[in-house]
């Protein structure tokens, strides 16, 4: 092998060396920006990828709630179940099953999306709907939504003579279910 043939198959060995260093290093920052990017993504975008999708939620006072995800809103969905609707507080859920691999960052939301769980309880108490309100500790009403405040929803509860009212902080509502055509 003559000396300038030595020269350049060194040259090729060190630009292949170099090459490989250089894809080691692009994949390592591809997968630190892919971190940095995923930690953007909220349960919330995901579960408004997962629209027209069954899913299964397993949710803290409720159980598992399964049935395809309609309408999503700040912090809630409505799940369609065979005999009822769900509307599922996402603060209360505790795992997803099923959901779309895709996420739809916030910033895409429609302004309705941007409506929180009383919105969806106002549709309830517009509504009339006789549904049962689950607390995250496990307790449970059947009612009919009356009115929403601020951070409370005021429910009409069966008793034995009447109804009594019991006022709910949203921040404890799992879910409520309600007959299959009272959300909307």
């Amino acid at each position: 092998m003559t000396s300038d043939a030595r020269l350049f198959a060194l040259f090729d060995e060190l630009e292949q060396e170099a090459t490989a260093a250089y894809d080691r290093e692009r994949t390592l920052e591809v997968g630190d920006r892919s971190r940095a990017e995923y930690r953007a993504v909220t349960l919330a975008s995901r579960i408004v990828a997962s629209v027209d999708t069954e899913v299964s939620f397993d949710v803290e006072g409720v159980g598992t709630v399964r049935g395809v995800v309609g309408r999503t809103g700040d912090g809630w969905c409505l799940v369609r179940a065979t005999a009822a609707d769900w509307v599922v507080a996402l603060a209360a859920v505790e795992a997803v099953h099923g959901a779309s691999e895709r996420s739809r960052p916030e910033i895409t939301w429609s302004p309705v999306q941007r409506l929180g769980l009383g919105a969806a309880l106002r549709r309830l108490a517009d509504a009339e709907t006789e549904c049962v309100l689950h607390q995250r500790g496990g307790a449970r009403h059947e009612c009919v939504v009356r009115r929403v405040g601020a951070d409370f929803v005021e429910v009409a509860v069966r008793s034995g003579r009447g109804r009594r009212t019991v006022l709910v902080a949203l921040a404890a509502v799992a879910a409520v279910r309600s007959g299959v055509s009272a959300v909307v």
